[in-house]
């Protein structure tokens, strides 16, 4: 086989794409599986050409783009080369190039990440896999938490052997993300801020309460924090349960006065509970939250 040059090393994904130069394809030498059959010189140019117009992952619009073709012939196309092995499927109407180094085709995406605008846009990276991103936790997930305007079946997805955890959003409340770049692909992830105001609305998107006033306290240690954003994102996201449980945590250490208040001053009618995953027998009226037996209050919330 052929062997790449230092600068090549390590070779992944983004390295099928030097292979996909024409100059560089012939130089390939990967054993197909047995339902391969031949793969003819004019095969791997009209492949070469798709890799180069894709990006990290290959779509039936890249297919017909690169190729000129109608979509069911972009669609057959791709699917006949993940019969001999050069694309892996992960989606509907999407696939992975298998790298050069890969064993199996099982696995092929060297960054998970890359799935998420390709299969759950319009949405975003959130919860605690943000709170990992922006250094608010050492505590490592197994899963890749998801915010999707999209509609889904299943909360739990395994694609590629990597584990989603998604969580429904309505479009219009998709704000306060950043764009940020891993390879060729664009992907959203919610900001410091979104980061802490999600975890704050719905405490199992950052692995628990616990865990979330743990990522709380980093936040405001974070040179950019800043407590009015927080305030205007949870004004409008239009969760209620935000200030509660924000003002309840603020309470818990002394000097957070003024925020305390602002938090005191958007209070909802109505009970929530601080975590509604734990048994909540002790109501804190000055916040209106339900909160565990093991918490402990500040002075003057109850």
């Amino acid at each position: 086989m052929y062997q790449l040059p230092s600068p090549f090393d390590g070779i992944g994904i983004t390295y099928m794409h030097y292979f996909a130069k024409k100059e560089n394809f012939s130089k390939l030498d990967i054993p197909l599986n047995k339902s391969a059959g031949r793969f003819s010189s004019r095969a791997r140019e009209r492949l070469s050409t798709v890799l180069q117009t894709a990006k990290e992952l290959v779509s039936i619009e890249d297919a017909v783009k690169a190729l000129g073709v109608d979509r069911q012939t972009a669609a057959k196309t791709l699917a006949r080369w993940q019969q001999q092995g050069w694309l892996k499927r992960v989606g509907p109407g999407l696939y992975a190039p298998v790298p050069v180094d890969a064993m199996t085709s099982e696995q092929v995406l060297k960054d998970p990440w890359v799935l998420v605008p390709a299969l759950y846009a319009p949405g975003y990276i959130g919860g605690w896999t943000a709170a990992e991103h922006w250094d608010f936790t050492e505590q490592l997930f197994r899963s890749i938490f998801v915010f999707t305007a999209q509609p889904f079946r299943k909360k739990e997805q395994s694609v590629q052997g990597v584990s989603f955890v998604l969580k429904r959003i309505p479009k219009d409340k998709i704000f306060g993300t950043k764009s940020i770049w891993r390879g060729q692909a664009r992907v959203q992830i919610a900001d410091k801020h979104r980061t802490i105001v999600d975890l704050l609305a719905d405490p199992e998107s950052g692995g628990g309460i616990r865990h979330v006033e743990s990522c709380l306290w980093h936040y405001f240690k974070d040179s950019e924090a800043d407590t009015n954003i927080l305030i205007q994102y949870a004004e409008k996201l239009g969760n209620g349960a935000v200030f509660k449980r924000l003002g309840f945590l603020l309470s818990q250490k002394p000097g957070n006065e003024t925020w305390i208040d602002l938090c005191g001053q958007r209070l909802t009618q109505g009970n929530a509970k601080l975590d509604p995953a734990l048994p909540s027998q002790r109501l804190v009226k000055a916040w209106r939250l339900w909160i565990p037996k093991t918490w402990t209050v500040g002075r003057g919330d109850d």
